[in-house]
Parts: C-alpha cells; sequence; structure tokens
C-alpha cells in the first residue's frame, strides 16, 4: 500500500450459507425455504468489506484453508477490490456458516470457525509495522483470542485505538478488556457479558447501563449495545448515555446488519465526526443491509448511505 491503512482488520473468511424460513427451526423439524444465498462472508470480510465501500484504506490478515472454498476467499477479495495479500493458507478447512432468518426478520446462526482459529499471535508479529501504523485496529470473535490481544496491545503501545466486536459469543479476556477503546456489541452479547462478569443477566436498560459503568472503569472508553428495532445506546465515561433511534425500514433480513453497524461506526470514528453522528451513520448501514437478503453485495458504499440518509432526513420534514 502507498499509505498506512487507516483500519487494519482482524479478519475471519467464511462461505456464508442462509435460508428465508416462515419460522426459525425447531429440533428435529425440517422447513421449506423461501429462498437461500451462498456467499462469501464471516465477520472478519464484512467489516473488511463494509469499511472500505464507506472509503477507508483497509489492510488486515484473515486465514483460509486449503480446500476449494479457498479459492471463493481469494475470488471475493479480488470482487471486493480488497488486497489478496491479506488471506494466509493454512493445512485446514476454511470457514463455514449457516443462518436461517424467520418472516419477522430475526435470525439465528451456526459457524465453524476451520482456519480461522489457526491465527495466531506469530502471525501479528510478522505483521507489526502495519498493525502500529493504522488509525483504529479491529477485531471480532471468530478467531481465537491470542491474535487479538498481540494485535490490541501492540496498536496501543503505538497510540492506536481498537474496536473489540465480541461476537460470536465468549467470555471476554480481561486483558483484552484493557487494551479495547470501543466495544461494541447487542443486546444478547451484553447480557452474556452481563453474567459472565457477575452483572446479572437481565438485559434490561438498567442493567445494561450498571453494566456500562462498570466496564468503563476496566479499559473502554466507549461502548456501543446495539438493540434490534429498539436502535442503539452509547456509553462513555462521565457522560449520559446516548440513544440512537432504529430507522423504520421494511426488514427483509437481518443478517449481517450488525456487522453493518459496526463497520458504519468505525467509518465514523476514524472521519472524526461527533458520535451522534457515527451512531446515525451505523444505524442507517445496518438499516440497509435489512432491507435485502444477502450482505457481501447489499453493504452499502459512501453514495449509498448518502441517499439513504437524505431520504429519513426527507421523510422526518414531511
Amino acid at each position: 500500500m502507498d499509505q498506512p491503512a487507516s483500519l487494519f482488520v482482524l479478519g475471519s473468511f467464511v462461505v456464508a450459507c442462509s435460508a428465508k424460513v416462515a419460522h426459525l427451526p425447531r429440533p428435529g423439524e425440517s422447513l421449506r425455504a423461501e429462498a437461500f444465498t451462498a456467499e462469501p462472508g464471516g465477520k472478519g470480510l464484512n467489516l473488511a468489506l463494509g469499511a472500505h465501500r464507506l472509503g477507508a484504506r483497509i489492510d488486515g490478515i484473515f486465514s483460509i484453508g486449503t480446500d476449494l472454498f479457498a479459492q471463493l476467499a481469494y475470488s471475493a477479495f479480488a470482487q471486493a477490490g480488497l488486497s489478496p495479500s491479506m488471506l494466509r493458507q493454512a493445512e485446514a478447512k476454511t470457514g463455514s456458516g449457516i443462518g436461517f432468518t424467520d418472516s419477522h426478520g430475526e435470525n439465528c446462526l451456526a459457524v465453524c470457525p476451520g482456519a480461522n482459529l489457526l491465527l495466531s499471535a506469530p502471525d501479528i508479529r510478522s505483521i507489526e509495522k502495519a498493525v502500529r501504523e493504522a488509525h483504529l485496529v479491529l477485531a471480532q470473535f471468530e478467531i481465537g483470542d491470542e491474535p487479538i490481544l498481540e494485535a490490541f496491545a501492540l496498536a496501543q503501545d503505538a497510540g492506536v485505538r481498537t474496536l473489540l466486536n465480541p461476537s460470536p459469543f465468549r467470555c471476554v479476556n480481561q486483558r483484552m478488556l484493557e487494551h479495547t477503546s470501543v466495544l461494541v456489541l447487542n443486546r444478547v452479547e451484553a447480557t452474556q457479558l452481563a453474567e459472565s462478569s457477575g452483572f446479572g443477566a437481565h438485559g434490561t436498560l438498567e442493567s445494561l447501563n450498571d453494566m456500562a459503568t462498570t466496564l468503563l472503569e476496566r479499559g473502554p472508553e466507549l461502548i456501543v449495545v446495539t438493540l434490534g428495532n429498539e436502535g442503539a445506546i452509547a456509553y462513555q465515561k462521565g457522560a449520559r448515555p446516548l440513544r440512537q433511534p432504529a430507522f423504520q425500514v421494511n426488514v427483509v433480513d437481518t443478517l449481517g446488519a450488525g456487522d453493518a453497524f459496526t463497520a458504519g461506526l468505525a467509518v465514523g470514528l476514524l472521519q472524526g465526526r461527533p458520535l451522534p453522528e457515527c451512531l446515525r451513520q451505523a444505524a442507517a448501514c445496518g438499516a440497509i443491509v435489512c432491507m435485502e437478503v444477502g450482505v457481501f453485495d447489499v453493504l452499502p458504499n459512501a453514495q449509498q448511505l448518502d441517499v439513504f440518509l437524505v431520504a429519513q432526513e426527507t421523510k422526518q420534514t414531511r
């Protein structure tokens, strides 16, 4: 790259399959799908692609296998305009996953990380310069703790902010929290974090407020919790919680909406926008993805985002 990346992504690549069904499957139940998609995905790819389309310079590291799915990774990066130098092959299966979305837009999914879990601290040390020169380092939980801890420690030592999206959820290492500048999670993940950290697991706004107040003393400077159709809420030390309403759109598929939100937020922070603008941009990105099936081809670019926001402002003034 001619210039250091503005956003460095500790990525994951997953061949993502999703089915649209009338209701989420019950144990032992077979369902007829109304629609089916199979596309390049994974939280890391979604975050990198979402931010890239919004204008951020992207670098990162992704671990893929040596199977047929690996070729899909290379072609997806080429199609998306992302550098294939971010891809590292390991003797393993490429990550894959399946998701279901019901008629109300609610979803559930399962991911088999495969090669994603082989990303290691030595891998991160081999690209230390790129991590230190980024403006924001972003990670998610389709990879292991070791590379995240290494990258976040290197980043913060260099004065670089870090953003953690602990999804799919697992217990969050306290050292990782200490090196996290921005923590982004949904209501379910926030409840799981509260339970695993001894705060209780009520999922109410009051309990989220209590948890955020405590966590802000342990490392993060900003905590953002997404609340589905209730919008999102942001917490900063010494400030009142900031609410961002959800945009009212025709929800078709919520898979990938959280990744779109996080990408929009990350780019807003990179651009130095005020937090309310960052949250509005993030919510708009999530809403746009909800309006269609799929993620890879639906993540908005900067022009699409601007058009959506102008249309929403026009609605509000009528």
